[in-house]
């Protein structure tokens, strides 16, 4: 009996230890796996998007689709104004700080981001035939880089001192502006941005080179993490991309209004002058639509106070007249008074003798 128990404790013992031995040599393959995804995709320092996130950022845009009004506007940002300068600063980046261009780069570099093809002034067309290679684009920009394998598993390294984001100075932006009757809501919604590329001609000329269009649905999960300074006087960084972006903290001249004819202002008005004064009309047109929609929060007490003041006016008038006409059937009566006590009183008949 006591050989049959040390035999069952033998037996037991071997078996705990070969299952130590089975954990210990084969570690959990999908925490392996999953590691070594994450360290590929951070190369850069890029954020990560999580299945949650893409699904809140499909509902973030507005259908523009089923809206009762609409004008889709193509505005040109100067980044050499202070106003537009959070998307230009800083040129190189500064730890996870990076302007706005070297983000869109960086990410077209992994992969993480599409781009279409910049095909002329008048147009963009956002379908796999307009697809931006990658590679392609380096060439036709002259940036230097290291290509590493073929095909979809290439990697590119690029120095971030031959990424050119000083050089682009300006931005293309395609908007829309809209009301929604079942929201209630007027608003501005961005479509599209398109970076361009400044630089002095052979003869001292500045030359103009658009790089490419990126939806801007597809760029806003990323650019709603990076924090940018608004300020000069106020260095905190408060505001996000996206927010400068959403809020229209930009500043940007008209340089396209969507029409029949399919023609930029410059077509449609060779004329400087002329085209200054589309550019405004577009603009008043903008803010009368806008002022039209909605009743001022004053304009009750206005109408109230104005109705009251002709009330006051006409009850002022009417006890004037009232007075006056009291005061005259007055006047009537001490008259008729006495001239009638003037005819009742008996006259003395002086005779002179």
């Amino acid at each position: 009996m006591i050989m049959k128990s040390f035999y069952y404790i033998a037996v037991l013992f071997v078996v705990c230890v070969l299952a130590q031995d089975s954990l210990a040599q084969t570690p959990p393959p999908t925490r392996t796996r999953r590691t070594a995804e994450s360290n590929n995709n951070n190369n850069s320092g890029l954020p990560e998007l999580s299945v949650r996130a893409r699904a809140r950022n499909t509902g973030q845009g507005v259908d523009i689709d089923n809206v009762v009004w609409l004008r889709i506007l193509y505005r040109e940002i100067d980044l050499t104004k202070e106003v537009n300068a959070p998307l230009y600063f800083p040129t190189e980046p500064i730890g996870d700080r990076m302007n706005l261009f070297t983000l869109m780069f960086k990410l077209l570099a992994e992969g993480k981001l599409t781009a279409y093809q910049y095909i002329d002034e008048k147009r963009e067309i956002f379908t796999d035939r307009y697809k931006v290679d990658f590679e392609g684009l380096l060439k036709d920009h002259h940036v230097l880089y290291q290509k590493t394998g073929t095909g979809p598993t290439a990697t590119f390294v690029i120095n971030e001192n031959d990424i050119p984001s000083s050089e682009v100075l300006a931005y293309y932006v395609k908007e829309a502006t809209y009301f929604d009757q079942a929201t209630g809501t007027f608003g501005t919604e961005v479509l599209a941005i398109c970076p361009i590329q400044v630089s002095e001609g052979d003869f001292g000329e500045n030359m103009r080179v658009p790089w490419f269009w990126v939806p801007y649905e597809n760029l806003r999960p990323y650019i709603s993490r990076s924090l940018i300074m608004t300020s000069n006087y106020n260095n905190a960084l408060t505001y996000t991309t996206d927010d400068f972006f959403q809020i229209n903290m930009y500043q940007g001249n008209i340089i396209k209004a969507v029409n029949l004819m399919g023609l930029t202002l410059a077509q449609q008005f060779p004329d400087s002058t002329k085209f200054k004064l589309a550019q405004d009309s577009i603009e008043r047109q903008l803010r009368d639509f806008e002022a039209r929609l909605w009743v001022p929060k004053d304009t009750v007490k206005t109408v109230t106070t104005n109705a009251n003041a002709r009330n006051q006016n006409t009850s002022t008038r009417r006890t004037s007249a009232r007075a006056a006409r009291t005061s005259t059937n007055a006047n009537n009566v001490r008259s008729t008074t006495r001239n009638s006590n003037a005819a009742s009183t008996p006259t003395r008949s002086v005779r002179r003798r």
